[in-house]
């Protein structure tokens, strides 16, 4: 099984603007292309899992995200750093419009994108690496099996947090690359979710 990098996407790998949903919005978060080179050095997968209401409430559009999507893989690229999937949930509990207005198994706190990801690649989660900057984030690793979670807190707010570990920069979170955790038996299988992540960006 194979070890993996899990990111948040907006306030870990982008400065999170609020809904960010086009090229020239984006803000790189420093360290973010160290972070992920250090992950490919250590043999890791790359993949992102991000709750996007933004579709969901109709700010933008499936399209807009696979476009953007694509885009910032091909700037990991050319940092040397290769995602290997986004996974995306289009979701809202109550602000979702029409099909999008449901509590989805995908949406973080919920497990359901780690968890597709671990089947699409066979990952020990248990030994993987989850950053994020929320509370869902890190909720969504520890109900999923991932072994080490690490809240992005640059602001040094402090807040409580069931995390493994606490960053202020991301460069600080190289070191836990390195220690992976034991591994443990992986998380049971979860029903289906939104049924439109999983899927590589287009």
């Amino acid at each position: 099984m194979t070890r993996a990098l899990i990111l948040d996407r907006d306030g870990v790998i982008n400065e999170d603007r609020g809904y960010v949903h086009r090229a020239e919005d984006v803000v790189f978060v420093d360290g973010i292309f160290d972070l992920g080179r250090a992950a490919r050095d250590h043999g890791m997968r790359i993949v992102v899992v991000t709750n996007q209401a933004g579709i969901g409430r109709l700010y933008y559009s499936e399209d807009d995200f696979q476009a953007l999507s694509a885009w910032m893989r091909g700037r990991f690229l050319s940092e040397g750093v290769l995602i290997d999937r986004i996974y995306h949930c289009p979701c809202h509990p109550v602000h979702g419009i029409g099909a999008y207005r449901q509590d989805s198994f995908d949406r973080k706190p919920n497990p359901g994108m780690i968890l597709a990801a671990q089947r699409d690649f066979a990952l020990d989660l248990a030994a993987s690496v989850l950053v994020g900057d929320r509370e869902s984030d890190i909720e969504a690793g520890g109900r999923a099996g991932v072994g080490a979670t690490v809240l992005f807190d640059p602001a040094g707010e402090g807040l409580a947090s069931a995390c493994s570990a606490r960053v202020g920069a991301l460069r600080d979170a190289i070191p836990l690359l390195r220690a992976a955790p034991q591994s443990r038996r992986a998380a049971p299988d979860a029903p289906a979710g939104c049924g439109q992540n999983g899927e590589p960006a287009r």
